[in-house]
């Protein structure tokens, strides 16, 4: 009789590697593993031969780095969405990609479930299973998460894998929790839990110390149409290929590492390790662009938009009506960010210095102090009298008799 079949979501680390072996013990399954390349160079050349290791009967490997370059990484940039100021979402955003081609390869293998190496306590759990039950809402999935059933330990993970006789990546006796793509890496595990230690320096991949950073800074150009990066220093480039060469020039000069305490979706904080050099740098230039472009009510429109946007993203509501709506505004307000942004890279600082564009508010004559100055100061006793008249009528009528 032929057994059902799993397909599970496999990166070759530690969660997903002794998933293959758990599900077919506890479940009878036959498992198929996915690997989605979201780019960032993350999987070893042994990828395939690890899985069969493990026990997969098959090993799928998707390149989908230009679809996740340009339906979620750029949607995502234009929103502004930054979680909590702090978090540039490259996790998060990749997890309803991942998701989606989850549920296309059940369709193809017919497969009974769809499985992933989640905890009972993160939030990608909550990202993987709301994603594949919105788009397998059709003929639902069973969905299998061996971390979260078993409820299984770090340390019980690495005992699981040794009796496998699965070799585990990391360095001596420190084995960390990866998560990479082309927008950036987050870190877990071992004594980044601890809010008070420093991340070590071997935790980090792609950023470069202080000390080890170059002593002189680094000037590059961004260009940008209608809020889409096209060239870098002149030179233009498809998004996949710009954010890869901006992960290596900014990494390089130690730009996008992130340290902080996070509120997770399930209610608990964590403290979070991060590296995203390109995202640090592509929103930071966006901004100052639209610093230069929108007008003060799109500014601001834009800011809760950001808040908005992130939550989602963050939460696991990418396959939403309201995700939807907001790429709409967002897309109409990106139609003048084109321009060019002068950013100067420099030991972990990313800082604008310059900035231009066709479509710049910015009136150098009205503005300046110079001699040049062309705006016209007595209009402004007749603005500022207008201006002034509710607070004035206000103290006049209400607040005189609170102040006795």
């Amino acid at each position: 009789m032929k057994k059902d079949i799993a397909i599970l979501a496999f990166s070759g680390g530690l969660d997903s590697t002794i998933s293959v072996d758990w599900i077919k013990k506890n479940y009878g399954y036959e498992v198929v593993t996915l690997t989605v390349d979201l780019g960032g160079g993350q999987f070893s050349a042994d990828l395939e031969k690890r899985a069969k290791k493990a026990g997969a009967s098959d090993c799928l490997i998707w390149d989908v780095k230009e679809e996740f370059a340009k339906d979620f990484i750029l949607p995502s940039l234009l929103a502004g969405a930054i979680y909590e100021n702090e978090y540039l979402l490259a996790t998060s955003i990749g997890r309803p990609l991942m998701a989606k081609k989850l549920v296309e390869a059940a369709i193809e293998y017919d497969a009974k479930a769809v499985a992933h190496g989640c905890t009972g306590k993160g939030n990608d759990q909550v990202r993987f299973d709301t994603a594949i039950k919105t788009l397998s809402s059709d003929s639902p999935l069973e969905i299998i998460a061996p971390a979260r059933e078993a409820s299984l330990t770090r340390d019980e993970e690495k005992e699981y894998a040794k009796k496998l006789d699965i070799k585990l990546p990391g360095v001596g006796e420190r084995v960390y929790s990866i998560d990479r793509n082309l927008w950036g890496l987050a870190i877990e595990g071992e004594d980044l839990e601890d809010p008070w230690i420093e991340p070590p320096e071997d935790a980090y991949m792609i950023t470069s110390s202080l000390e080890d950073a170059p002593k002189k800074p680094k000037y590059i150009e961004i260009s940008f149409n209608k809020g889409t990066p096209v060239k870098l220093n002149g030179k233009k480039l498809g998004l996949v290929n710009l954010i890869e060469e901006l992960n290596d020039i900014a990494g390089l000069c130690g730009v996008g590492r992130t340290i902080h305490v996070e509120n997770r979706l399930v209610g608990i904080k964590s403290r979070e390790t991060y590296e995203a050099p390109a995202a640090t740098v592509l929103y930071k230039s966006l901004q100052s662009l639209e610093k230069l472009n929108l007008s003060r009510d799109q500014q601001r429109m834009k800011s809760m938009i950001s808040t908005t946007y992130s939550d989602l993203v963050y939460d696991g509501r990418w396959y939403s009506g309201l995700r939807e709506n907001l790429d709409a505004y967002c897309k109409s307000s990106a139609r003048y960010l084109t321009g060019d942004v002068r950013i100067k890279l420099f030991k972990s600082n990313c800082e604008v210095v310059g900035v231009r564009s066709p479509y710049s508010l910015y009136s150098f004559d009205l503005a300046t102090y110079s001699s040049e100055d062309k705006f016209d100061h007595n209009s402004a006793v007749g603005f500022i009298d207008i201006y002034s008249l509710p607070s004035r009528i206000q103290r006049k009528q209400q607040i005189h008799d609170e102040m006795g």
